[in-house]
Formats: C-alpha cells, structure tokens, sequence
C-alpha cells in the first residue's frame, strides 16, 4: 500500500481517470457521476463526491443479512458514543421511569441518551427474536406487533439521539445514531449508498481540518517539518474511513499505517530555536492545536462521518493561534 503525501494527490492521477472521462483543468475534478465504479489494481472503487472510495458490495438483502448489520451498526454506534448508555434493552421500563423523574437540565439530557440507548437493544433484541423464528419456519411480516413495535423503538431512539454525544464530548453524531434505523427501514443496498456518501463526507471534513492545520502552521519556521506528518496521517485517516474490519487483506496494512501515523504526528515537538521571537507558551499552544488537529481527524475517521460542530471549534482555535503568532513583535529585515 502506498501512501502519497500531498493530501491533493489522494487518488488522482492517470489510473484514477476512467476512459472517456473530463477532468476540469482548473479544480481537477471529475465529471463524473456519483456511483460510478471504477477497477484500479484488480481493485473495485466507488465515486461520489470526488473521492474515489473503496467498494464493498452489500450482501444479498434478507433477514440474517440485515440483522448481522443491525448488530454491528449498534455496537459501532455505543462504541462512538459517551461512556454509560448501553442500557439493556430489558431495563427500558426503568430508563424511561428515570428520563420522566429527572428535572435537571443537564441530568436529564444524560438519562435521554441512556434511554435512548435502551431503545436501540430494545429494537436490536425484537429484530433478533423475528429473525430466530424466520429460521424456524415462521415468517414475520412487517405488519406484524413485533417489528411495529422494533420500528417504534428504533424511531424514537433516533429522536432522543440527538441527546447523546461523541465520546470527546463536543457534540452530537446524529448521522452516526440514526444507522441503525436506517438499515432497519430501507433495501440494505441503499443503505450501502448512503455509506458511500457519508464517507466522502469524512474525506472531506479529514481534508478541510488537515488544511487549517496547515494553513497556520507551515509559515512557522518552528514547524518545519510537521505538514508532511499532516499530509501523511490525513492520508493514513482517509484510506482507514473507507476501510471495514472484516477486509482483513487491507485492514492488516491500513491499521497499523494509520495508528503509526497518528503517534508520528503527536510526538512531534517542533523546533523552537529556528524562531527564537516566539514565546515558548506560544510554541506549546501550536504543538496543542497539532494535536487537538489529530484527534479530531482520529474521530472522524473512525466514526466516518463528518463532525461539523468539532470542526467549527477547531477552527475558531487555528484562527485565535494564527492572530496570537502575527502579533509577535519581529525585527526589521536588513536592507542590502
């Protein structure tokens, strides 16, 4: 697997362009239409959005195929979340009891994430149950009490998520929450669509915080060297957004790509004596904001979708850190 360091160059080139296609000379992008597919290196990839994604083909759309998603969308989403609201689906009584009971503002949005997580084993354990007894030769229709009510769970699950956070705790990750809902109430390949779409989505917001960084860092002669490691981790973070675990091919070379990358950029110390007019609290807050850049760029990978609240916070702290460094008093240049 080899890894381009310009974030620019990220699957571009002659074999990303499929015969017969335009490149626009000014932005470089394709016109192409989204979903198509393109083979690079006995290798499937998707288009949407101008990124060219990895293509994983949806299983055939059936009960054990869409409980298996069920499943892993729910672990994936409580492993995305914050600490403390995989309730069991069999204490909901008492989750909603506690959302009720509560008064507290601050409180109750947290006993509305608990009981929103309830909801969701609720959903998963019913859907479960109708696809045990499909196996036993009694079909469940969808008009049937249990997956009404599995609907219902899902449904309001989805509304109370908009209560719950991402582990960092700066903000919700309502895409993240309402997948498995989604793949409860559409065809499983349009499911696989939407993916595809909120990936590039990740892509995107990986590249546009990877550009921040650098745009306030690299006139910093204290950083040199730090935006070819941002290059190369934003790189590293796209290829792993796309990748599933059960790709153990490319999983075993991406991983341990991404994760080395990742220490790479936060054992960065940067080179102060290059710019002895800035102040040394002033280098530690850039070495931060280098590091709050990598974990933001870890969270969207990992949870592929885009963190738009995140982003903007992140951004306020690289405008505040670029007006800090441009009010450093610095000699004037020699005149030959």
């Amino acid at each position: 697997m080899e890894f381009s360091c310009d974030s620019k160059t990220f699957r571009r080139g002659p074999q990303w362009i499929p015969e017969g296609c335009n490149v626009d000379p000014c932005t470089g992008s394709l016109s192409l239409s989204n979903g198509t597919k393109h083979e690079v290196e006995a290798q499937t990839f998707v288009y949407y959005d101008d990124y060219w994604i990895r293509f994983y083909a949806p299983p055939a759309d059936s009960l054990e195929a869409r409980k298996n998603l069920i499943e892993s969308l729910t672990r994936r989403t409580f492993h995305h979340t914050e600490h403390g609201i995989n309730t069991p689906g069999h204490a909901l009584d008492c989750a909603r009891e506690a959302f009720e009971r509560e008064s507290d503002p601050r409180k109750k949005r947290v006993n509305a994430a608990m009981l929103a997580g309830a909801l969701f084993n609720r959903a998963t354990d019913i859907f479960r149950i109708v696809v045990d007894l499909g196996a036993n030769g009694v079909n469940v229709s969808r008009d049937n009490e249990l997956m009404q009510e599995c609907g219902q769970c899902f449904k309001e699950a989805l509304e109370l998520g908009k209560q719950v956070k991402h582990y960092s705790g700066q903000e919700g990750i309502d895409e993240l929450w309402g997948e498995p809902f989604r793949a409860f109430s559409v065809p499983i390949e349009q499911f696989y669509e939407s993916r595809f779409i909120k990936i590039a989505q990740a892509m995107r917001n990986i590249d546009n915080v990877a550009q921040e960084m650098k745009n306030v860092l690299a006139p910093l002669p204290s950083f040199e060297g730090a935006i070819d490691l941002i290059n190369y981790f934003a790189n590293a973070a796209k290829y792993e957004c796309e990748t599933m675990r059960s790709d153990a091919i490319n999983n075993f070379i991406i991983w341990p790509e991404f994760v080395s990358a990742s220490e790479r950029l936060a054992e960065f110390p940067g080179q102060p004596y290059r710019d002895p007019d800035m102040p040394a609290w002033l280098h530690n807050t850039g070495i931060k904001l280098l590091y709050d850049g990598k974990s933001l760029i870890e969270w969207v990978a990992l949870a592929r979708v885009p963190m738009p609240r995140s982003t903007e916070l992140f951004t306020t702290e690289c405008k505040e850190f670029e007006a800090a460094t441009r009010r450093i008093r610095r000699p004037l240049a020699k005149v030959k």
